[in-house]
């Protein structure tokens, strides 16, 4: 093609090449670019409308300023299982660092376990805490909710920080017990108090059965089972403390440790019981060398209320015990003497019933001392609860009988002691109601509230029984140990021993006592 008398030019198809021809121009028309762009447009608007569902969808979720979903708040329900879990759970382990930290204390002296002594110490303060508020809990105190749901968070909270304060020592505490600082010394401390204490059961096996036939069977109740108890610790023990032996010969230190705290653990056991069974039996023979100066006392104190009702016949009801005659026209109240008796507080014929009936119990008592065995400390027991509601408190016998009778606590304790891993909340709470009040003086309280505690430790014990009897293998007294919470019952053949900590560290020896 021609113009004009110049060259001729090629005349450029269309498509690429002409547009390649053109200075300026790139290789991409606009109309190739124009689905890329749609397509792109297209996307950003999907992924901004799912942003703005995701959104929504949260902020229906979430409480406002949060980006996670708010968990439901627990029921009442579900608040008291925890803090009744977080109980148990942290007093297992108060009682478990307790029994170690006395074994370790045995080989290293009291300078080497101080700072876990104050680790302990500390937990025992949290742990009273919680006990104490659960106890107000359980009395109803505080009545509004809100006020109750923060009473059980601060008995979750008590138990936590009992729980931490032990955890945090337990890293310390295996350095300290470490097979390197002196397994095989270890291993002998054990085995002496395993032999020790097998001297010891037997005698405990005759004291428990003479104290039966010299005092009767009730006065010898609270230790019944005991000596048995006892031999079936230390055969667990004995089988324990071979194996670990075995190992440690073998160079596995490990499996070694492991059997040692267990063998530690059932030793310690067989120690309450038969400490148990010798305490009983002097208190026993101490209370029933009081019962007699304890009559006597009791009957001046009651010669005592009598000459105060005969001085104060008309009797009216109220705290400041006023007399019948009327005052004086613009006089002062008289002010109550400090020796008034309870009969100038309580009406006259509820004292005179007072007085009757504490006569009656008197000379009940005094019929058992010439009728033949009796249980002394249920006779001190029953002459301090007769007289108390008409005493002057100048006796102090009677004083002293209630003290002596309230030592019930000691027997409770042993009893969860030993049986902790079936011993429930609510036992465990009365008990440690029950020490608070003894520490304080007050006796009977003390003395009702661990019995009480006694009876509901004895009942979870009966529903929970014992599932590991005749195990095959690894047999002799592995049911007592994991009743006893030596061995954390968590496999058929009884899981790891105990071990100082809180909760979260206690069962760090595992695995199992086979492993």
């Amino acid at each position: 093609m021609s113009f004009g008398g110049e060259d001729p030019v090629p005349e450029a198809r269309a498509g690429r090449a002409a547009d390649a021809a053109v200075p300026g121009r790139t290789g991409t028309s606009p109309d190739d670019l124009v689905l890329p762009l749609v397509a792109v447009g297209a996307a950003g608007v999907l992924a901004g409308y799912a942003y703005l569902r995701r959104t929504r969808r949260a902020r229906t979720r979430t409480a406002p300023g949060t980006g996670s979903p708010r968990p439901p708040a627990p029921t009442p329900a579900e608040s008291d299982r925890q803090a009744r879990a977080a109980l148990v759970a942290a007093d297992d382990a108060v009682r478990t660092s307790r029994e170690e930290l006395a074994w370790a204390e045995a080989q290293f002296g009291p300078a080497a376990v101080e700072p876990f002594t104050r680790a302990l110490r500390a937990a025992e303060t949290e742990l009273s805490a919680a006990f104490a508020i659960r106890r107000r809990y359980e009395e109803g105190l505080p009545g509004a909710a809100d006020a109750r749901r923060q009473a059980l968070v601060g008995v979750i909270g008590r138990c936590a920080e009992a729980g931490r304060r032990l955890d945090t020592e337990a890293a310390a505490f295996d350095r300290l017990r470490a097979p390197v600082r002196d397994l095989g010394g270890a291993l002998d401390i054990a085995e002496r108090r395993s032999r020790e204490l097998a001297g010891r059961t037997a005698g405990a096996e005759a004291t428990a059965a003479g104290l039966g036939e010299r005092y009767g069977p009730t006065a010898a109740e609270p230790v019944r089972g005991h000596a048995e108890q006892a031999e079936d610790r230390l055969l667990f023990a004995t089988a324990a403390l071979d194996q670990a032996r075995r190992a440690a010969d073998s160079d596995d230190a490990e499996r070694a440790v492991r059997r040692l705290r267990a063998a530690e653990g059932a030793v310690a056991q067989a120690d309450v019981f038969v400490t148990g069974v010798e305490r009983l039996a002097r208190e026993l023979a101490e209370a029933a060398a009081l019962v007699p100066s304890a009559l006597t006392g009791a009957e001046a104190e009651l010669a005592r209320a009598r000459a105060g009702l005969a001085r104060a016949p008309a009797v009216e009801p109220g705290p400041a015990g006023r007399r019948g005659t009327a005052a004086a026209p613009g006089a002062r109240p008289e002010a109550p003497p400090r020796s008034r008796t309870a009969a100038n507080r309580v009406p006259a014929g509820e004292f005179r019933a007072r007085l009757a009936h504490a006569d009656t119990v008197l000379a009940a008592v005094r019929g058992e001392l010439t009728g033949g065995p009796y249980d002394p400390l249920d006779a001190l027991r029953r002459i301090a609860r007769a007289v108390e509601p008409v005493s002057t408190g100048r006796s102090g016998a009677v004083p002293l009988a209630g003290f002596l009778a309230a030592r019930s606590t000691t027997a409770a304790e042993d009893f969860v002691t030993t049986h902790r891993a079936a011993v429930g909340a609510e036992a465990r709470t009365l008990l440690a109601e029950a020490v608070r009040l003894l520490a304080q003086g007050g006796t009977r309280a003390a003395d009702e509230l661990a019995r009480t505690a006694r009876q509901f430790a004895e009942r979870d014990v009966r529903t929970h029984g014992t599932p590991y009897t005749g195990e095959a293998g690894y047999a002799a007294g592995l049911a007592g140990a994991v009743l006893g919470g030596v061995l954390l019952g968590t496999a058929p053949d009884g899981g790891p021993p105990a071990s100082f900590g809180g909760p979260r560290t206690r069962g760090r020896r595992g695995p199992g006592p086979r492993g």
